[in-house]
């Protein structure tokens, strides 16, 4: 097991982690939380090397992926950088990347009864403005659950936040910070059921933000 107590806040600086090789030739991964087995609830950052590919497999419980660089590929098309995409349980699928990518993946960790699929390009999409300037792109919601990309303009500071049914935010550019410390691009963040923090950031920073859902592993 690792980084599985969902009570316990976890920090992890991906940029410095050394890859690992996953069963698939050309397949990399920085393990970030996980099950200790090859199936099962895992969060990662993946590389596939150029040319790399998957064999066809099914994902019984979901996935979920950011295209962090490069371009993503299965047999549905070519996710470039800043894709976000949903594959519901029991969807299968053949991956590979031509030019080679790196990937934040989520696996088995849909809620009950959540079966939609997403396909967001990102980069460019219209944001709604929200509080000190702050612009944000909804990517999916389902009950106490939402994901979104967050735009933080730079010299902003909110007031503290209770995250309610946890919050894990993945630091695309810039640097956040709070009362514990700063994170960088590269930074993995999970915060437990009814934790607390309050986030600021100097200069303009973008964050992957899900929240609410931890209440069904809090403690």
């Amino acid at each position: 097991m690792l980084n599985m107590d969902f009570s316990a806040r976890v920090v992890i600086d991906t940029v410095s982690m050394e890859w690992m090789q996953s069963p698939s030739n050309g397949v990399q991964r920085k393990p970030l939380a996980r099950e200790d087995r090859e199936s099962g609830h895992a969060t990662s950052i993946v590389r596939y090397l150029p040319g790399a590919a998957f064999s066809r497999h099914q994902h019984p419980m979901g996935e979920e992926i950011m295209v962090l660089k490069g371009v993503f590929s299965d047999q549905s098309g070519d996710y470039g950088a800043g894709t976000y995409f949903r594959n519901p349980p029991g969807s299968s699928h053949a991956p590979h990347s031509e030019e080679g990518c790196v990937l934040f993946v989520k696996l088995c960790q849909f809620q009950p009864g959540d079966r939609q699929k997403i396909c967001v390009a990102t980069n460019g999409a219209k944001r709604l403005q929200g509080r000190l300037g702050m612009r944000v792109l909804l990517l999916h919601q389902f009950g106490f659950e939402h994901t979104a990309i967050v735009r933080w303009p730079q010299a902003t500071a909110v007031e503290p936040q209770l995250y309610f049914g946890g919050a894990e935010f993945l630091v695309i550019s810039g640097c956040l910070s709070d009362e514990y410390g700063s994170y960088p691009v590269g930074s993995w963040l999970r915060w437990p059921h009814l934790s607390a923090g309050r986030p600021a950031v100097a200069a303009e920073t973008v964050v992957w933000i899900k929240t609410g859902h931890l209440l069904s592993d809090a403690t």
